[in-house]
């Protein structure tokens, strides 16, 4: 039967796994049997531990710059998406005038000929010319591929806050008991010398 429930827990834990790749920690129900025997140094397990936290640790901060990165570029690609619309919208056969407020006073006219070309920056000092339907759907894509990581970023935040709590709960249970394991031992070796006197 401990086999079974044994196997039942590491199933459960595989479901628990991230889908993008980041291990689940496993939580340790009996540290005796996880450390190997009553007598065994537990030094070398809570060592693990917080080597998995801070590898957790890291993989959150990672992931925290990615998830401000978005933050700023979904916006960004909003912005640029609205003005290709509004492009599209007000596309007509002649020429528009514009009138901008430059100030108390001044105002100017411009005359704005209709385009079908926009500009956009790719990054890293590359900009290309798209027509607007292609920067539309290009923009469009970019926008839902930012919202799908930014949602993937935000699931693996949780998912690493949790597998960070397991974790130290791991270690303060290992902890506890090594100390009730040396309080026992100590108890149990000067009732032995009482017994002796």
């Amino acid at each position: 039967m401990a086999s079974t429930s044994s196997e039942e827990t590491k199933g459960a834990q595989e479901m628990k796994a991230n889908p993008r790749g980041i291990p689940s920690a496993p939580f340790v129900s009996d540290i005796e049997k996880h450390l190997g025997g009553p007598d065994v140094e537990c030094e070398s397990a809570l060592r693990q531990f917080q080597e998995a936290i801070a590898k957790y640790r890291y993989m959150e901060i990672n992931l925290k710059q990615r998830k401000a990165a978005l933050e700023e570029k979904i916006p960004d690609i909003k912005k640029s998406l609205g003005v290709v619309e509004l492009m599209i919208a007000r596309k007509s056969p002649k020429k528009d005038e514009d009138e901008d407020d430059l100030g108390d006073e001044e105002d100017q006219e411009a005359e704005l000929e209709d385009t079908d070309t926009v500009y956009l920056w790719l990054g890293a000092n590359v900009m290309l010319s798209y027509t607007l339907s292609q920067a539309k759907e290009l923009l469009s894509g970019k926008l839902t591929s930012a919202k799908q990581n930014y949602a993937g970023v935000v699931e693996d935040l949780e998912f690493l806050r949790e597998q960070i709590t397991v974790m130290e709960v791991n270690t303060a249970r290992v902890y506890n008991w090594d100390v009730r394991r040396r309080r026992l031992k100590r108890e149990a070796e000067a009732a032995g010398k009482a017994g002796e006197s």
